[in-house]
């Protein structure tokens, strides 16, 4: 049992507080990673964070699980939390989010799919994103980090 069951075995339905991370991975030719979920939908590599991690340490964890790259110099994005990261999941549980956002360029090892969490793992060029069937979060870190990055 994973540390969320366990606290959904205490408290049941009740609201949930999850902090995670995801990260915005370029490669060489700035094309971004995304991660395609099991209900089809496109999203950045990433998740809830384990008792004692931080968040950095939690980026990196989640990206070498899911995708099997190993993670350089991570640059902070920004903080996904309020209103908006309210979710009722499909099984009836409820999950506030807050959500720490990062950007890297570096990175080594051979990227792989974990097939019990994604269908796939792809590179795609900024003008090739599949948008309409990326989740909210992913546009939203994308749209920051290049508005961010034209301000420079």
């Amino acid at each position: 049992m994973g540390y969320v069951e366990e606290i959904r075995h205490f408290i049941g339905k009740r609201p949930l507080l999850l902090p995670g991370a995801i990260v915005l991975v370029f490669d060489a030719t700035q094309r971004i990673l995304l991660q395609q979920r099991l209900d089809g939908s496109w999203g950045l590599p990433g998740g809830v964070m384990e008792p004692g991690e931080s968040c950095e340490e939690t980026a990196r964890r989640e990206v070498f699980e899911e995708a099997g790259l190993t993670l350089g110099a991570l640059e902070l994005v920004g903080v996904l939390s309020g209103e908006d990261q309210h979710v009722f999941c499909l099984n009836g549980d409820e999950v506030y989010s807050v959500t720490v956002a990062y950007a890297t360029r570096e990175f080594t090892g051979e990227l792989v799919v974990d097939f019990t969490e994604s269908l796939a793992m792809r590179f795609f060029a900024p003008d090739e994103l599949p948008r309409t069937e990326m989740t909210r979060n992913a546009r939203h870190v994308v749209d920051k980090y290049s508005e961010d990055a034209t301000r420079m």
